[in-house]
């Protein structure tokens, strides 16, 4: 133990060299997280500019997440065959030459293929990154490293619609892809000047059974999440054949990783009871993370009429929060890492009830409190959540184990967003079509004008009048019943944080 012990202080970066290496892997973190919502603010221009149709732009984004969910697993396994330096450098340099070809893309499918090699190459990079940081800094600095570096991963998708949003109003939206560029060279050269090879291991091979089998799996599951609402979830052939294929693949891929010497994914690290824990509370945490980010902003601008720019100073607002929430997490990461993780979640509990008491009188500074109360919230958790997780784990796992880590953080995402706007819309047209059995000629409300205003049942323009306010009550319902969902999730993962042990040790590292 004692020589293993020399070895890992030989090898060591000094302080210098690891904050050079934390501050790089940030910069890049923060920007591909940038690039992962920026699109849905440049959809609408992007669509007029290259002449696609809805269906057909909404592809920019899908591909690019597919791509990013098929290489996330992969990332174990590209470090240990190519070396954690090689892995990065190729992943940013990659990265910033897709998301130039991104900005200079004259038509849609060289756009799509730009996308899908930008997500592809910028998927490994939180993960390897996260790992490189908890092994370059000492067990007793991994909070303050995690907190730094969990602000890259939280705030750059915050930050990104809103500073995209502004560069596509005022000159066009290839420029929300060229900002990036410069930055990506600089977190590029500072790689490659202080990131040392490590982690690279001879003989080693892709299980190629696993990975297909998981990565056909997760593709389709991410299609039938992103196109489950438009085709009308299970009422569409498509659907029931991606939902299906997900379901075979799966289970292939856990009889593969059960029985095979060297599988893709090792299943003995979920004998780690942190590390198991650990993954369950943070596809929680995914699913709580951009759910709101989601559903606030249609939520304010088709149904209370706040302008776009409003709406970008609430997700600044979260941004804000976040950054608050990591530097509270520095301290509180001194605390048994139960405490952060329980408040953190149990005041997101808190935002959640506000936000399902909002109502159409609701005002910006409201909209904007809760917002920022989520960042903090989100800040909050991340760093004794990812310290606990790993804390058990031994870091010649940690490439591997967190690329399951931050795969279902993002696949926790996206299964609750779709299920929080489906939830919305569905929820809706029942409310609607129960408002209306009110409106009828037995109503004796409708006959007074002084509540009815200028609505009326004795012509086409008061019964459009009251078919528009009843759509807006209704669609404010479903709006909030997806809030109470959210709610519900914060508070019923506190008792899980409670499993959690974390191992003290008096190992300097």
């Amino acid at each position: 133990m004692s020589s293993v012990s020399a070895d890992l202080d030989l090898d060591a970066p000094s302080a210098s060299q690891r904050w050079a290496i934390l501050i790089s892997v940030v910069l890049a973190v923060t920007l591909y997280g940038m690039t992962i919502l920026i699109v849905t603010v440049l959809l609408p221009q992007m669509q007029g500019s290259l002449s696609a149709t809805r269906d057909q732009i909404a592809w920019v984004m899908t591909f690019n997440i597919l791509a990013t969910a098929v290489v996330t697993p992969m990332t174990g396994w590209l470090a240990a065959r190519f070396g954690r330096r090689n892995v990065m450098l190729g992943g940013v340099g990659g990265f910033a030459v897709s998301t130039i070809a991104c900005g200079l893309a004259d038509n849609l499918v060289p756009l799509v293929l730009y996308r899908i090699v930008q997500g592809a190459c910028g998927a490994p990079l939180v993960p390897l990154g996260q790992a490189i940081i908890l092994d370059s800094f000492p067990k007793r600095q991994h909070g303050m490293a995690t907190s730094i570096f969990g602000m890259g991963v939280v705030i750059g998708p915050a930050i990104g619609p809103t500073l995209g949003g502004y560069l596509a109003e005022e000159y066009n939206w290839r420029w929300a892809f060229f900002m990036i560029v410069p930055f990506a060279t600089a977190a590029l050269l500072g790689l490659f000047v202080f990131l040392s090879e490590k982690g690279r291991q001879a003989d080693v091979r892709l299980d190629w059974t696993g990975f297909l089998a998981l990565s056909t799996a997760i593709v389709c599951l991410q299609l039938m999440l992103d196109r489950g609402q438009r085709q009308d979830w299970f009422e569409s052939p498509e659907i029931i054949v991606e939902a299906s294929v997900a379901i075979i693949a799966f289970y292939i891929f856990v009889v593969h990783s059960l029985t095979a010497k060297k599988p893709f994914l090792n299943p003995k690290l979920l004998l780690d009871r942190n590390y198991t824990i650990g993954l369950v509370i943070v596809t929680v945490y995914g699913m709580l993370n951009f759910t709101p980010m989601v559903l606030l902003p249609p939520m304010l601008q088709n149904l209370m009429g706040f302008p776009d720019s409003i709406i970008g100073t609430v997700v600044a607002a979260r941004g804000a929060g976040a950054v608050i929430g990591f530097f509270m997490a520095m301290y509180i990461g001194k605390l048994d890492p139960r405490i952060g993780m329980a408040g953190g979640f149990a005041f997101q509990g808190v935002s959640g009830l506000m936000m399902a008491g909002f109502d159409f009188n609701t005002t910006f500074a409201d909209v904007a409190l809760v917002s920022g109360m989520q960042g903090i919230a989100v800040g909050v958790v991340w760093v004794p959540l990812t310290v606990a997780t790993f804390a058990t784990l031994s870091p010649r796992y940690l490439a591997e184990g967190s690329s399951v880590y931050h795969l279902l953080r993002n696949l926790g995402s996206s299964i609750f967003i779709s299920g929080s706007v489906t939830l919305a819309i569905v929820t809706s047209r029942m409310n609607y079509a129960g408002l209306t059995e009110h409106i009828s000629l037995y109503n004796e409300n409708l006959a007074y004008a002084t509540i009815t205003g200028g609505w009326n049942i004795d012509s086409v323009a008061g019964l459009a009048g009251i078919s528009g306010e009843i759509d807006r009550q209704a669609a404010m319902i479903g709006y909030l019943n997806a809030h109470w969902a959210y709610t519900l999730t914060c508070f019923l993962v506190v008792p899980l944080v409670l499993l959690v042990r974390v191992k003290r040790t008096s190992d300097g590292r």
